[in-house]
C-alpha cells in the first residue's frame, strides 16, 4: 500500500489529505473536512482533471477573447489543448458560450467563449 499527501483545491480551507492507494485503487482518504475533499482526492489520484482557460486572437478586435473548457479535461491533455488553442484565430462577432473548438483533442469537451466580442 502507498500513501499520497495532497492539498484539496475545492475551497479556501486547503485541507491536507492523505490518500491510501493499493495499486491504482483508493483505499481511504483522511484529513478532509467535507465530502467534496473526499471526492476531489479520489479523482485526483485516479483520473486528475482540470479546467483550461486561455485567450485567443479575434480579427476585428483589439483585445483577445478569453475561452475555457466547458468542463474539466484530463490533466494529461492540457498541453495538447493549449497547442490547439494557439492555432485558433477567430473573426468577430463571437458570442458568449459559442463553441471555439468542439471536442478539443478528442476529450469530448468543447472550448467555449467566455464573453461576446
Amino acid at each position: 500500500m502507498t500513501e499520497r499527501v495532497i492539498t484539496c483545491i475545492n475551497c479556501p480551507m486547503g485541507c491536507r489529505m492523505t490518500v491510501a492507494l493499493e495499486g491504482d485503487q483508493v483505499v481511504s482518504v483522511t484529513g478532509n473536512t467535507c465530502k467534496r475533499g473526499d471526492t476531489y482526492a479520489r479523482q485526483e489520484c485516479t483520473d486528475p482533471q482540470r479546467m483550461v482557460t486561455a485567450v485567443v486572437e479575434v480579427e476585428g478586435s483589439a483585445c483577445p477573447l478569453s475561452v475555457k473548457t466547458r468542463t474539466p479535461i484530463p490533466k494529461a491533455r492540457i498541453r495538447d489543448c493549449m497547442a490547439a488553442l494557439a492555432q485558433v484565430k477567430l473573426t468577430a462577432p463571437v458570442r458568449e458560450h459559442d463553441v471555439v473548438i468542439a471536442n478539443v483533442c478528442g476529450t469530448g469537451v468543447d472550448v467555449i467563449a467566455t464573453r461576446s466580442v
